[in-house]
């Protein structure tokens, strides 16, 4: 299992005060013999009118000497 970013427990807890309930930390993604994490999975409330929302969020952060660096290291894995 990854590592978890410095602000895993941040973007946790903000999408808890927006509603979301989280179902899965780490969202496991399997696919044939790959598996791959991502930082939280979460679902809204089932509304009866709406169709019920799911996201998934893989968190980053940029604390390295260059942002731009940081991007193309999050982009490339």
């Amino acid at each position: 299992m990854p590592k978890l970013d410095i602000i895993h427990y941040a973007v946790k807890n903000a999408l808890i005060k927006d509603g979301w309930t989280i179902t899965d930390d780490p969202y496991v993604i399997q696919y044939r013999r790959t598996t791959l994490y991502a930082d939280l999975g979460a679902e809204q409330p089932i509304a009866a009118e709406r169709p019920g929302q799911k996201l998934v969020v893989e968190v980053k952060s940029f604390i390295g000497a260059s942002k731009i660096q940081d991007l193309k290291e999050a982009l490339g894995q």
